[in-house]
């Protein structure tokens, strides 16, 4: 389906939307007050260029907002975006997307609030970022954690090490070999390319693998693997910025929560509003300050400055100094690939959390199923109901004819979550965890809808 989409802001997170909107049969228009932003997108996307402000009437009302199906206000400031999305909705846009830094918006006493502007739907980039960063501590691990089914199946994703049990076999010998404990392979990542395993795929050293399972099956699959979890009680944080005290006030109740800040009077400024953080004034590059304040103790270190350089050396040091969990938040994708390479951490971003939002919301409304996008991996995950009238269950097909492209990780069937071997059967309305690459969704669809 063509859609018209405006996109307000060509910063990392517009910028992103429009790359991967642009790769579909879209209408893609981006508008941007910065030339030097405007230049990027007509340098590197297929789009419609506008250099001027998002918040003028005159500019938008050039635009055919009857005939546009998304505008997307995605600048870094609350008030342009605001404004913008009320004006275009106003004028006819037919879904507003807002991105919103200030959490105030979201209170329950708050007295403005995205309603009064017409929004059809928020993101909230450091608010999703601090979510998804307090899970991977929750769950205690080296590796990425990521939900489906509302927490109740999990894909985690790590680096396979040389002493790893399962390097040298392949997935149907392990699958085979621990009957007890469920679990699909759902995607590898080697040589700097991610694609789809089959049965007879070989696991290998280096190799960054995602694997789904029951959520209380995890820690089986983690010892299975050779990556097993841990208890986090001290945590450490480098960078007093807005993704920084969101995790130190959700934090501190639970943890042993010491927070590192270069700049003295943000120190000062926050320390009393973080009750039970002990904050810090230093540098989190200083190797000597580090050790004073005994990093070597701390189960978890996150980065999480305004500068992605400090982040990634912050980052090493404490992988050097023997921290177990290390968490690195990036702004761009451009240190992605470099840190899975290294094994450094796990690695979020707040607006990658934000461009995944958007697209699972604009895809999910648009094609009736659940899609996820994970950026760095140019791969999706397809949650789907498997219609009664589908080619697969009309063709009376079997598990083995699913394609090896597609990655069928889990079934669930009356509310029971089922990993499935090659014996699993599908059934008219089960629903479906499926990854594979986005050129295989219409496939997917084809199949079970």
């Amino acid at each position: 389906m063509s859609l018209n989409i405006v996109i307000i802001g060509a910063g990392e997170v517009g910028f992103n939307i429009a790359k991967h909107l642009s790769k579909e049969d879209y209408s893609i228009s981006v508008i941007d007050i910065n030339p030097k932003k405007c230049q990027r997108v007509q340098n590197s996307i297929d789009a419609k260029v506008i250099e001027g402000d998002g918040t003028s009437q005159r500019l938008l009302s050039e635009i055919d907002m009857p005939q546009v199906d998304y505008i997307l206000a995605l600048t870094r400031i609350d008030e342009v975006n605001l404004v913008s999305s009320q004006i275009a909705s106003k004028m006819g846009a037919k879904h507003v997307i807002c991105r919103l830094r200030n959490t105030e918006y979201i209170h329950k006493d708050a007295v403005v609030s995205p309603s009064d502007f017409n929004i059809s739907y928020v993101t909230y980039p450091e608010m999703a970022a601090k979510d998804d960063i307090e899970h991977m501590i929750k769950k205690g691990s080296e590796d990425e954690v990521h939900e489906f089914n509302a927490g109740r199946i999990n894909m985690i994703g790590f680096h396979l090490e040389e002493d790893s049990p399962i390097v040298g076999r392949t997935v149907s010998d392990v699958e085979l070999s621990n009957p007890y404990i469920s679990h699909k392979l759902a995607l590898v990542y080697r040589d700097d390319e991610s694609f789809i395993p089959h049965e007879n795929t070989e696991y290998k050293t280096g190799d960054y693998i995602y694997v789904v399972g029951k959520n209380e099956d995890i820690s089986e699959i983690q010892k299975m693997t050779g990556n097993p979890n841990y208890d986090i009680n001290n945590i450490m944080i480098v960078g007093c910025g807005k993704v920084g005290r969101l995790l130190a006030k959700s934090l501190q109740n639970d943890y042993n929560v010491t927070m590192v800040e270069k700049d003295e009077d943000k120190a000062k400024e926050f320390s009393g509003k973080l009750s039970k953080t002990l904050m810090l004034s230093g540098d989190g590059l200083d190797l000597d300050f580090l050790d004073s304040e005994d990093i070597s103790e701390i189960d978890c270190f996150i980065a999480a400055t305004e500068s992605e350089q400090t982040n990634l050396l912050s980052s090493m040091i404490a992988k050097d100094f023997g921290v177990q969990q290390v968490i690195t938040h990036v702004n761009t994708t451009d240190y992605y690939k470099v840190i899975k390479k290294m094994d450094l951490s796990i690695v979020i971003s707040k607006n990658i959390s934000a461009v995944n939002e958007i697209l699972k919301y604009i895809r999910t409304e648009q094609e009736n199923i659940q899609i996820s996008r994970f950026e760095d991996l140019d791969v999706e995950a397809v949650e789907l109901t498997v219609d009664s009238q589908s080619l697969y269950i009309n063709s009376d097909y079997s598990i083995s004819d699913i394609p090896e492209t597609i990655s069928l990780c889990a079934i669930i069937r009356e509310n029971k979550v089922i990993i499935p071997n090659h014996k699993a059967e599908i059934l008219s309305n089960d629903q479906l965890l499926i990854f594979a690459k986005p050129n295989e969704i219409k496939e997917i669809e084809l199949l079970f809808k």
